[in-house]
């Protein structure tokens, strides 16, 4: 084979489509041709929906996109040792050891995989061994505590709730009466003076104030076509808003959910906005269970093509 045939063969992209030199879409961050694409090799589907079948799943959600900092136990099943979900921890580490003992997994880390929850799951598993003082920096294939991937649902009691709780800080990264030093400390000070003013205001509904307006974020549960067209049937009656001062933004989709988002005026405190969610959330759900037996009227279907337009896909 001339070098020039040798060349072009080592450009062309197999069956999958990816060249050879391309980044492997696994994660890895090595060339297709060394990882997934060497001999043997098979590309990872993306899991669309990795916390699918956990009844804490919107929480996790919203923990892992957009809750700055917040932490949530973790309901182990067959376990005794007590393991704490965080938002972000110091060094953006995948996993800790507190110093105290107390077990963390952190959220919104890098993964090196196409499952989140997978990932988690193998830093699950090292925490459960693990020693005070001990960092997981990435979670990654070398995790693995077994010759079969586990998955979150596999360690979780998964008919548990989640009960998140939202920090105005991250002071709960150090033991009580202890001081953070070195790259700790200056990890610590960058996350603070990063933080949005945050707070639950329901079950996966989080207020933000992002500075000139405030923000209503909600993780939801339904299948997207249902919840589109709930959503419209509520926009259509001028009942999808949460009283004066809000206006109905848009969505995002977060790891196979919908996000409704709706902007808020900033002036009121995030505790005066519950009461408004709460029957927001009654409506909609009677608008979710009037659709088996009333089909979208065309207004309807007009308000539901104008939400469709308000989408973005970020994971």
């Amino acid at each position: 084979m001339s070098r020039r045939s040798a060349v072009k063969k080592a450009k062309t992209p197999d069956a999958s489509g990816i060249g050879p030199r391309q980044p492997c879409p696994c994660g890895s961050g090595k060339r297709y041709k060394a990882c997934h694409g060497s001999a043997g090799g098979a590309v990872e589907v993306a899991v669309a929906r990795p916390f699918e079948g956990l009844a804490g799943e919107c929480e996790l959600v919203a923990l892992r996109e957009f809750v700055p900092s917040g932490t949530a136990a973790l309901p182990l099943a067959g376990h005794d040792r007590e393991v704490t979900l965080a938002t972000v921890l110091p060094m953006a580490a995948a996993a800790l050891i507190r110093a105290d003992g107390v077990a963390y997994v952190g959220l919104q880390v890098q993964t090196r995989s196409s499952d989140i929850s997978r990932d988690l799951a193998r830093a699950v598993r090292w925490v459960l061994t693990a020693e005070p003082g001990d960092v997981l920096p990435v979670v990654g294939p070398d995790t693995d505590a077994g010759d079969k991937p586990e998955r979150l649902q596999d360690l979780v009691a998964i008919d548990a709730p989640l009960d998140a709780t939202v920090h105005a800080d991250f002071a709960w990264w150090m033991p009580e009466d202890s001081e953070p030093t070195g790259e700790v400390a200056l990890s610590l000070e960058r996350a603070n003076s990063a933080i949005l003013p945050t707070e639950r205001v329901g079950p996966a509904a989080y207020w933000v104030d992002a500075g000139e307006k405030a923000h209503l974020r909600w993780v939801r549960p339904e299948p997207e076509e249902d919840l589109l067209a709930a959503l419209a049937r509520l926009h259509a009656r001028g009942e999808l808003g949460l009283g004066e001062g809000s206006r109905y933004a848009g969505s995002f989709r977060a790891h196979g959910l919908l996000v409704p988002v709706w902007d808020l005026d900033r002036e009121p405190h995030a505790r005066e906005w519950t009461e408004a969610v709460e029957q927001l959330g009654t409506r909609l759900d009677a608008a979710l269970a009037s659709l088996a037996d009333e089909p979208l009227t065309s207004d309807e279907r007009r308000a539901r093509d104008g939400l469709l337009g308000r989408q973005i896909t970020i994971r």
